[in-house]
């Protein structure tokens, strides 16, 4: 088996459109997303920050900051997972994530868990 790095923190996103909270005719887009957080390293990890690079298509980005994420700050041992949901507001049917999760181990080393890029799209806008 080959070794596994001693910080390695997986996510995993999935975006969906809310059309009941969403109102297209006043330029309201608005997103729900479940991310899934796994330490697949070999240290307990807990999230204390995180940083989202959020872009509309006409390529108008906003950054959110912040502790935690819905409040919560939590510590995962090696092969532990968190899920949490949340949302997000765009101006247009179609835009962007992408951002980071600042990590700390109970030694206090940092290290930052990198959020892939995944798309915020109406239903029928993409094909």
């Amino acid at each position: 088996m080959p070794d596994r790095p001693k910080y390695r923190i997986e996510v995993a996103p999935i975006a969906r459109f809310l059309p009941e909270q969403s109102n297209p005719a006043e330029g309201r887009y608005l997103f729900a997303y479940t991310i899934t957080i796994r330490n697949v390293g070999e240290v307990p990890a807990q999230l204390v920050s995180r940083h989202w690079i959020i872009t509309d298509a006409n390529q108008v980005e906003r950054e959110v900051r912040g502790l935690g994420v819905i409040g919560k700050q939590p510590l995962l041992k090696p092969g532990e997972s968190f899920r949490y949901t949340s949302g997000s507001e765009l101006a247009t049917p179609v835009g962007t994530m992408r951002g980071s999760y600042q990590m700390v181990t109970a030694d206090g080393t940092q290290f930052t868990a990198e959020i892939p890029e995944f798309a915020l799209a109406m239903p029928r806008m993409l094909h």
